[in-house]
């Protein structure tokens, strides 16, 4: 280097400033070498600490937010994308706003966050699993837009939910239309009684003098819609609703009570289980045996809890009745009484015979719309009927396989236990706290031993599950210890003296003795008298609904107060001397 471009640099430093002097001398000398810096490697974290091995390889990409990105302060620059240690972002805006850290970067703490991707991976699990979205179609977490159009219900459709008869807490069918996929129709009671354990029962009938709004033409215009709207062809439709008129009669007869179920238990029981009808079921039981034991081994019931059921409702096949099913269901669907039970029970009707199962013209049978040898409401034949015959239909009118096991199949859907008793007539030998009497109180079996409670031979009873003591006629008259399975004969019908005379049928025609008529001249309430009773009882402020003449559990409830307030053995069965204590006013 001369003297002369030396003293030259220093002009220059003494004339620019010392701003100007690293550019002079990177002219003059060159660019310093810029330092080497080596440190960085050495502090890579291990490799199990990255976020991308703590993703499962199965996860679905992570949504933004998920993973921390890298703030700017991050000492080493990222890798080219592309790399092995760095592959291409997802989605390019996530690219464009922040690098992906380099494989070598210092990991900062919270950048790295176990529990974000373990949650992700929960809660968006890949498509194939996302069940969720189907099953709860309204609830917002899980939403998923493709799946839309599978989960939307036909608007149109929901009048036609045609359960079983609709179950008694008004927001039922939302439930129901909450937890179970929609599909292109209208909720069926099979559907229903899967998720409420088994059939429900009708909601409350409105009074009897109740006012229909509207004329039966132009409501059944409206149904038609709703049942094309349902999925029914317009065929099916046409074959069913042309023409249809309403029968008055019907709706007499529904209004009107059935005078049937106002007499006394005893009296009640010998007239539908009379010794007739006892021989023609152990002749119908013993015939079909075969077919009884291939029901009970599928479905748990035994064929003597069938056999009587199907003595009572149609002596075998005898008296199904002779009118016209569809006339009395579009009937009882019009009318305000219980409109909205058989609005359903039509609706299933006309897909019973949309299904193929029977024909319009062979639907005859009771004014109530029941169908077959053991009565079944339409909803229920549409769910619960079994080709058990194998010949392609499901038959019952006339096919006594089909008959068995779809009696079979309905009432293991009410709630019946395999191997359970479920009714036993007992002996009382001694006063007991008679408020305990009650259906809705199950005592171990001990419990009654120790009050004195046997079996009809005097000895004592044997090990069985808890159970209720029944006194249909009170405390004077027949003894029950009803067993949980009995709470299927009150499913099947809420009539007391009605699943009690059932359930004591199946007994005999397992090889029980005849029953016992209790003390005689047991005094009884007529219907008239029940009547004011349950005004009376209303009056107290004990309600039992609209006076009936039918002493039926609210009334038995409701007669077990009132004997209690006049110190009277409360055993649940009104006496002359209860209804002179209510006129009283005492």
């Amino acid at each position: 280097m001369s003297l002369l471009r030396v003293i030259a640099a220093l002009a220059v430093v003494l004339v620019a400033g010392p701003a100007r002097a690293q550019g002079v001398f990177d002219d003059f000398f060159g660019p310093a070498p810029k330092p080497k810096t080596r440190a960085a490697p050495a502090k890579r974290p291990p490799a199990t600490k990255q976020p991308a091995a703590v993703q499962s390889p199965a996860a679905v990409p992570q949504p933004n937010g998920a993973q921390k990105v890298p703030s700017a302060a991050t000492p080493a620059a990222p890798p080219a994308a592309g790399t092995a240690a760095n592959p291409p972002a997802p989605k390019a805006p996530i690219a464009k706003a922040t690098p992906a850290p380099a494989a070598g970067t210092p990991a900062k703490p919270a950048a790295v966050k176990p529990v974000a991707p373990t949650s992700v991976a929960r809660e968006a699990p890949p498509p194939a699993a996302q069940k969720p979205a189907v099953i709860h179609p309204v609830t917002p977490s899980i939403q998923a837009p493709s799946a839309a159009p599978a989960v939307t219900p036909v608007p149109a459709a929901k009048p036609a939910a045609v359960s079983p008869p609709p179950a008694a807490e008004p927001n039922a069918n939302s439930e129901v239309a909450r937890a179970t996929p929609p599909e292109p129709q209208a909720a069926s009671p099979a559907q229903t009684a899967a998720l409420t354990g088994g059939p429900q029962l009708p909601p409350p009938p409105k009074p009897a003098n109740c006012k229909n709004s509207g004329n039966f033409p132009g409501w059944l215009a409206g149904f038609r819609k709703e049942a094309s709207a349902a999925g029914v062809s317009s065929g099916t439709i046409s074959d069913v609703l042309d023409g249809m008129t309403l029968d008055q009669g019907i709706i007499n007869r529904d209004r009107g009570g059935q005078k049937v179920f106002t007499q006394s238990f005893v009296d009640f029981s010998s007239k539908l289980a009379n010794p007739s009808r006892y021989n023609s079921s152990v002749f119908k039981f013993n015939k079909h045996k075969a077919t009884f034991a291939k029901a009970e081994a599928e479905f748990g019931v035994p064929g003597q809890v069938i056999t009587a059921f199907w003595a009572l409702e149609s002596d075998f096949g005898t008296g199904m009745g002779n009118l016209p099913i569809l006339r009395s269901l579009a009937t009882l669907a019009y009318d305000c009484r219980r409109g909205e039970m058989f609005h359903g029970e039509l609706m299933a009707a006309l897909k019973l015979i949309d299904r193929g199962d029977m024909r319009p013209q062979e639907m005859v049978g009771s004014w109530a719309g029941e169908i077959g040898q053991t009565q079944f409401l339409p909803g229920h034949v549409l769910n619960y009927a079994v080709d058990y015959d194998g010949d392609g239909r499901r038959d019952l009118f006339r096919s006594n396989a089909d008959i068995i096991g779809t009696t079979a199949n309905f009432i293991r859907d009410l709630g019946w236990k395999a191997g359970e008793p479920w009714l036993q007539e007992v002996r009382l030998t001694k006063e007991l706290p008679w408020e305990e009497a009650d259906l809705a109180i199950k005592l171990p079996l001990a419990k009654w031993t120790g009050w004195g409670v046997t079996q009809v031979n005097g000895t004592a009873l044997k090990d069985g599950p808890p159970a209720s003591l029944v006194l249909p006629m009170g405390r004077r008259g027949p003894a029950f210890l009803a067993y949980p399975n009995f709470d299927v004969y009150t499913k099947w019908n809420q009539s007391l003296v009605y699943a009690l005379t059932a359930a004591h049928l199946a007994t005999r025609i397992a090889g029980a003795p005849p029953m016992s008529r209790g003390d005689p001249g047991i005094p009884m309430l007529d219907a008239g008298q029940v009547k004011e009773l349950q005004s009376l009882l209303n009056q107290r402020g004990w309600s039992v609904g609209e006076p009936d003449g039918k002493l039926g559990s609210g009334t038995r409830a409701a007669v077990k107060q009132a004997q209690l307030k006049f110190k009277m053995p409360a055993d649940s069965y009104p006496t002359a001397e209860l209804l002179g204590a209510l006129r009283s006013g005492r």
